[in-house]
Formats: C-alpha cells, structure tokens, sequence
C-alpha cells in the first residue's frame, strides 16, 4: 500500500465520527428534542464532557449532522443530472435517485425528514438545504410554464411529490407495506400524473 494514499485518523477525529453516527441515530429515531446528550455519548461510547469540545452545544451537532445528510442527498439527486433531457425523463431520475438515497442512507432520510426547515438550523444548514431544492423548484417553474406541469406554485408541486414519496417509506418503515421495484414504478407513474397535466 503507498503510504501517501492512507487516511491516518487522529484519536480526536475517531471520536468526533463516533460522536456523529450516535447523533444521526438518535435524532433520526427520536428528534432533537427528544435526544439527551448524556445517552448520545453513552452510545457513542465518550464521556459526555467530550462531546462539547468538538461542537459547542446540541445545536451545533444537529447542524453537523444535518449538513452532512444533506450534503449526500445534494450528490444524490443532481450529480450529472442533465436537466435538458425530455421533462418526464428528468422526473423519472429524480425518482430513482431519491430512492437510491433513501435506500442507501435510510437513517439520512429519516433524520432529514425529522429536521426539514427546523428552527435551529443555522445559516450554513440553509445554504446546502437550497442547493438541494433550487434546481428542483427550477425544472418545476420551467415545466409550469412550458404548460406541462399543473398551474400551481413550484413549492406546491414539489410537497406533493415529496410528501407522496415520504409517505411510502414511512409505511413500509412502519411495516405497513414493502416497496418492491413494481410498487414504486407505479407510484412514480401516479406522482407523475399529479405533477403534469399532459397525460
């Protein structure tokens, strides 16, 4: 192995990631206020005194933790995308995506979908939240008014899709039902249907 391409990890950077993970757990499974800092460093397996010398206070590692979930749905959802491609090709991707997101970082989702436009999200947590939803609310705008896309608000037809796409994983989440491939095509094709007023 090249010595110049191995990730040396300090004790202090292990501690902060353990810090991070026990946090996303938590909040994921219990929201921000239902989290005690002293059961997070239990599960992290640090003291509780150490988790304030990496971030100032409970606030700050929700930001952390939102950022960085964040941050994986950005890539996600509009690495390579080419917003050019036919409308309902684009919404197809988008759709793939945003189940190939919730599949592979299925505590990411369940914590994003606690703490979405949550009071205490600073500044830097907007930013990365923006750089999700501008290109979102664009091919929306742009559809609308190419007349494809139903006469309403980008942010109405953006909480359709989401809240339709929320709703599914919650159910099977709760055991309600399981997502095969052909349950979610056919519930693409439904949210397609509610999204664009040319079928």
């Amino acid at each position: 192995m090249n010595p110049t391409n191995t990730v040396l990890y300090s004790k202090g950077s292990v501690k902060r990631e353990l810090i991070l993970q026990a946090a996303l757990q938590l909040f994921a499974e219990r929201g921000y206020h239902g989290t005690a800092v002293p059961e997070l460093a239990q599960i992290a397996g640090v003291g509780a005194g150490t988790i304030y010398r990496y971030f100032d206070n409970k606030e700050a590692l929700v930001n952390a933790v939102f950022q960085r979930a964040k941050s994986l749905l950005k890539d996600c959802l509009h690495h390579e995308l080419n917003l050019e491609t036919p409308p309902r090709e684009v919404f197809t991707q988008f759709w793939q995506r945003l189940t190939s997101f919730a599949r592979t970082y299925p505590l990411e989702f369940r914590f994003l979908e606690l703490h979405h436009h949550q009071p205490y999200l600073n500044e830097a947590s907007i930013a990365v939240e923006l750089q999700v939803l501008v290109p979102i609310w664009s091919y929306c705008v742009a559809n609308r008014r190419a007349g494809i896309a139903y006469d309403m608000p980008a942010e109405a037809l953006m909480a359709l899709i989401w809240g339709a796409f929320v709703g599914l994983f919650k159910a099977e989440h709760s055991g309600y039902l399981v997502l095969t491939d052909e349950i979610l095509n056919q519930a693409e094709a439904a949210c397609w249907s509610s999204f664009s007023n040319t079928h």
